[in-house]
């Protein structure tokens, strides 16, 4: 009997499958295409399942399988015919939900697998062993371009920043007139009536104490960087990061010297770590002390099925990679509470979210 599953369980597994089916791992450009040069060979992925954990050593023509309760070799090429069959059910979906297709389930079965997307403490989807069986294991997180994009920071209402509001004290009826504009999620609305009615918003802070600090290892005025590339995403209309970065670049909110802009690079630098750090598991409401996580990268899905592999061993492409390839998203304002006049010890503040996910292309 076919059950469903969503385009994410169903990516993570496929990227899963087709590790054990190719034994190896192409790295990913800063452009989202196979590096041809660095083909790395993969020789055992480790996976949690509902029995524990197993290690998936790769051979030449088999996989070895081994758990506590489970030894058993599975060839290569029966992987391989399942993700392609697995490709193709996502590739003609056209719903989140996509049905197991023929065949599948009984492979899924007879290999003991009953979770499509592996549960996990430190995040991971699987960790892979390269070139050896016994080399350090690299932890992945699987991200997928066939299916709708998780964010890599969705960090609720612990995102969010606050901007005062300067330039003229509203009374209380213009102040719920300004919060009753609009439908519900009309932001940029409320924020070019405020202006409209002689008001500014100017950066303050970041709501959350956690998120403040977090920021603030990577760089003290982070959260201004932040907040200011936010602000920009509902006035001008951009959301990749690369263009939201250019755009700050010009604005030059830290009122830093021209030459540490353009000899050094600066905010290009600053946001590229932030990503890093965001992608390999920097969350706003958990300390960060700048510690490496278990999660060292991405195996990206492209949409044509290819599995991308970007890690923080190849850091300068990681990062240009999450640069160019990341936008600013556009959050539930009553999920995340943000995008109204809120009063705080006599001071009006109106709060805007931080979200970043992947282009889809």
């Amino acid at each position: 009997m076919a059950f469903n599953a969503t385009k994410k369980e169903w990516s993570e597994l496929y990227a899963f499958f087709r590790l054990l089916a190719d034994g190896q791992v192409y790295a990913g450009t800063p452009d989202v295409k196979q590096n041809e040069a660095v083909c790395l060979p993969v020789a055992m992925v480790q996976r949690e399942e509902h029995d524990g954990t197993r290690r998936y050593v790769i051979g030449k023509n088999e996989v070895r399988i081994c758990g506590e309760q489970m030894d058993k070799r599975v060839p290569r090429e029966d992987f391989a015919t399942v993700s392609e069959l697995v490709l193709q059910a996502l590739r003609e979906s056209e719903t989140d939900d996509v049905a197991s297709p023929e065949g599948v389930e009984g492979f899924l079965d007879e290999v003991a697998i009953y979770n499509l997307e592996a549960k996990t403490d430190d995040r991971t989807d699987f960790k892979v062993a390269f070139y050896r069986e016994d080399a350090p294991l690299t932890g992945f997180c699987v991200r997928s371009r066939l299916g709708a994009l998780y964010p890599l920071l969705d960090g609720g209402r612990a995102a969010n920043f606050k901007f005062e509001q300067t330039g003229i004290k509203f009374p209380v009826p213009a102040v719920a007139k300004i919060n009753a504009f609009g439908e519900e999620e009309d932001v940029l609305g409320r924020m070019l009536m405020i202006e409209r009615m002689g008001g500014n918003l100017k950066y303050n802070d970041v709501a959350d104490k956690i998120f403040r600090s977090n920021l603030s290892m990577i760089d003290l005025h982070m959260g201004r960087l932040l907040g200011e590339m936010t602000r920009l995403m509902w006035l001008e209309g951009k959301t990749k990061v690369s263009d939201l970065t250019e755009a700050v670049r010009q604005l030059n909110p830290l009122k830093i010297k021209d030459e540490l802009i353009v000899k050094h690079g600066f905010y290009d630098y600053k946001i590229k770590e932030f990503l890093l750090a965001v992608a390999t598991g920097m969350r706003p409401a958990k300390i960060y002390n700048g510690i490496d996580s278990a999660i060292d990268g991405c195996l990206l899905v492209t949409g044509n099925g290819d599995v991308l592999c970007y890690q923080r061993a190849f850091r300068q492409v990681f990062a240009d990679f999450l640069f160019y390839n990341t936008r600013l998203e556009k959050g539930s304002t009553s999920k995340d509470k943000y995008g109204y006049l809120e009063r705080e010890n006599g001071v009006y503040y109106f709060k805007l979210n931080l979200k970043v996910g992947l282009t889809k292309r």
